[in-house]
């Protein structure tokens, strides 16, 4: 078996490859649904701009998907990527019961593969996430492709650290 060397390509899915404005209502209700917030996931329409995006990276480099959602989604979130025609990769979770905001899970997933490799590039939408993936010498890819509408997203990531 050989094993693959090239860089790595860390792809976000929330609002970077999946639309995933349809379901922000679920975090505007109190108490936050989050259970039906993830479940929605799998309806989730693709976003070109990043669909389009991974393939190129995924012609030279490892893709990796690292993602704010829990590992209790990790079937659908494979179905989904699978039928959106994105490239096998690793796919990085967190676990269900970690709560922490996702600048601080992803900076450590983050660490953990630059320590492996060169990570080519990070393409994610949350603002926070990327100034600490740059602070770390990552380059970054700022998903602002779907901004209108993930406010209520982005807001609750740092309150509630789900996603």
């Amino acid at each position: 078996m050989t094993r693959d060397t090239r860089p790595y390509a860390v792809f976000d899915l929330d609002n970077t490859l999946s639309d995933a404005r349809g379901r922000q209502h679920f975090l505007e209700r109190r108490p936050r649904d989050w259970t039906g917030f993830f479940a929605a996931a799998a309806d989730d329409p693709p976003l070109a701009a990043g669909i389009e995006l991974c393939l190129r990276y995924a012609e030279e480099c490892e893709t990796v998907y690292l993602t704010g959602r829990p590992e209790r989604c990790r079937r659908s979130t494979l179905a989904w990527l699978a039928a959106h025609g994105l490239p096998e990769g690793r796919l990085l979770m967190r676990a269900d019961a970690d709560r922490r905001p996702a600048r601080t899970t992803k900076a450590e997933a983050l660490r953990r593969l630059s320590a492996q490799r060169e990570v080519r590039i990070l393409v994610d939408d949350d603002e926070l996430v990327c100034d600490a993936a740059e602070r770390a010498g990552v380059p970054v890819v700022r998903a602002r492709w779907a901004t209108t509408g993930a406010d209520t997203l982005h807001q609750a990531q740092e309150r509630d650290g789900r996603t």
